[in-house]
């Protein structure tokens, strides 16, 4: 059974940085396209960051883009969300995400695979 579990959320102050992590377990993702999302109190789900099966490439959204950072160590099976310079709209659930194929998407819905969420919450 596939699993995504997310680690590394809590309470910030603007400005601060958190690293979050999400380990896969269940099958090997080498060859997936890893992403991570956030979803605030009554907003959508929005693409936050995502990387390629082999690292080589990554997308940001405009509104973490030299903030945040994406990365992924395959011999783990895990996915790494370094955030630095944060701010209070960046208070949210955040998922982490595999997606079957090599194709790098920014849509949610092209996502098969998704963990339960951690928290991030940034005071001002």
């Amino acid at each position: 059974q596939v699993q995504l579990v997310e680690s590394g959320g809590g309470l910030v102050q603007a400005g601060g940085s958190l690293r979050l992590s999400c380990a896969a377990s269940g099958r090997t993702f080498s060859r997936y396209a890893m992403g991570w999302f956030r979803q605030a109190p009554g907003k959508e789900r929005e693409f936050v960051a995502v990387i390629s099966w082999s690292g080589g490439s990554t997308y940001y959204a405009d509104s973490v883009k030299g903030r945040f950072t994406i990365s992924r160590d395959n011999a783990k099976n895990a996915v790494y969300l370094q955030m630095n310079s944060l701010k209070p709209e960046d208070t949210a659930v955040y998922y982490c995400a595999v997606r079957r194929g090599t194709y790098s998407s920014i849509d949610a819905d092209e996502y098969d695979y998704w963990g339960q969420g951690t928290q991030v919450t940034v005071s001002s």
